[in-house]
């Protein structure tokens, strides 16, 4: 089953703060998509990227990725103003599935510093033959739920987990769930699978698969570079 990645990356970053979009913001002297994509390629399925940039920035990027000498093919589409709405232009500009489908991952640039071991669980998970897969880590700090500013009670944790990326499904499934009605907006790509009854199975993630959001996260990962 081929293997292809969408890069959403058109995020603007302004909890960042830098002036720039957020995948262009430098991590040790490398883009943070530039990093993405580095994590993606040494997974040695992974043979083709689509990134969606900030459209006022393909060009940029274009020149960053073709710099950058990656392994894998990778195609820049300008994305949307939304995550959701990028993600959308990735996946119509990989075409149609293969007969079989092949595997799709979507992976948030922002979480540069995915180790391999994660992208693989996901990738053999879904050739297991899982319709979709998220990587999870468990909620560490004690979650309440409030009503009217006072607190209505505490959430047991036990079965909660907080969810990552690369998210990987089978090509077909992630055209049904992005088929649905326009409007149904998802905080990730699995609560789309999910509207259309597509099982999603987990699989553990790591906690240096992080999201860098704000400038404590990207000194985090500063360090961790270090």
């Amino acid at each position: 089953m081929t293997v292809s990645a969408l890069v959403p990356a058109a995020g603007l970053g302004v909890r960042l703060g830098g002036g720039l979009p957020k995948a262009l913001q430098l991590l040790r002297g490398e883009t943070v998509v530039v990093r993405a994509l580095r994590a993606l390629q040494l997974c040695a399925d992974v043979s083709r990227c689509v990134v969606a940039a900030p459209p006022e920035y393909v060009g940029r990027f274009e020149e960053l990725l073709e710099a950058a000498q990656l392994r894998v093919d990778v195609t820049v589409v300008a994305g949307d103003e939304s995550r959701q709405a990028s993600v959308a232009r990735a996946l119509a500009a990989l075409g149609p599935p293969d007969d079989p489908p092949g595997i799709v991952l979507v992976h948030d640039a922002a979480r540069c510093l995915v180790p391999v071991e994660v992208i693989q669980r996901v990738v053999d998970a879904v050739r297991a033959g899982a319709e979709a897969v998220i990587p999870v880590v468990p909620v560490a700090d004690t979650v309440k739920r409030i009503s009217g500013g006072v607190v209505a009670d505490t959430v047991d944790r036990s079965a909660l987990r907080q969810v990552q990326t690369p998210q990987g499904f089978r090509h077909d499934v992630l055209l049904r769930a992005y088929a649905g009605p326009t409007g149904r907006v998802a905080t990730d790509d699995a609560a789309l699978a999910e509207r259309v009854g597509a099982a999603v199975h987990v699989v553990d993630g790591h906690p240096e698969a992080f999201k860098i959001t704000g400038p404590l996260d990207l000194l985090l990962a500063e360090a961790l570079l270090a």
